[in-house]
């Protein structure tokens, strides 16, 4: 007898608007990959359906940097490039404006190896934005990283998606990671998940770390905990 199916996702609808900083949270296993696999029609949804554009192209960073160890860090910004067939001079010089976005432009010809786990979660990032994707979808990318980390990490990002006005979709475990990140944060609730709640985010669009001691701040990270414990039952 084969495996009964599991229902990950029930009722689900979410409107992204152009630019948005959509984060998506939900206790663990509740699907929220799943609606990032969908998106990037890495799985197909035995109901309904992803409305966009069907020349709509998305960058896919993954939970773990997945880059390939015996390719300098240039060589794996560049992979997207190469493998839809652009000349390789042409390639190299868009990875190399996506690295210097990100603050890796001297350490192009390093490997894997040689960078900390932050580093290679940028280049990851520069990866997925080297063929200029116009949504970036995010799944867990800092989660296994230390604190100090993380929140670098999330100023940086912050600071690339002001820069490159790129709509994003980041799933996250992390509630005050979603409320730092975001303008928009989608609560799921335990699966099969539904859409419990969309929190609009009243923060500025730049955040750094000084906004983490601000009373604005904390009480929306508290708001935040308070709803999510609600719907993670």
């Amino acid at each position: 007898m084969g495996k009964k199916p599991v229902k990950a996702l029930d009722n689900i609808s979410i409107d992204v608007e152009k630019g948005d900083f959509l984060s998506i949270i939900g206790p663990s296993g509740c699907g929220k990959t799943t609606i990032l696999k969908i998106i990037a029609e890495l799985i197909k949804p035995t109901k309904g359906k992803i409305i966009k554009p069907d020349d709509f192209e998305v960058g896919y960073v993954f939970q773990n940097s997945t880059l390939l160890k015996w390719r300098s860090i240039i060589d794996n910004i560049a992979l997207p490039l190469e493998i839809k067939g652009m000349k390789k001079q042409e390639a190299y010089l868009k990875a190399e404006e996506v690295m210097n976005l990100v603050d890796l432009g001297e350490f192009k010809d390093s490997y894997p190896k040689d960078l900390s786990g932050g580093m290679r979660h940028r280049a990851a990032i520069a990866r997925s934005l080297v063929y200029n994707p116009e949504i970036l979808l995010m799944d867990e990318p800092f989660g296994a990283l230390d604190e100090p980390t993380r929140l670098k990490l999330n100023v940086e990002l912050n600071r690339i998606w002001i820069k490159t006005s790129k709509t994003v979709i980041f799933v996250t475990h992390n509630v005050s990671e979603a409320v730092f990140l975001s303008n928009k944060v989608a609560i799921l609730s335990k699966r099969p998940a539904n859409l419990k709640k969309i929190i609009n985010i009243d923060l500025p669009k730049q955040r750094t770390l000084e906004l983490l001691d601000s009373e604005k701040y904390i009480k929306q990270v508290l708001e935040m905990r308070k709803i999510f414990s609600q719907y993670a039952k």
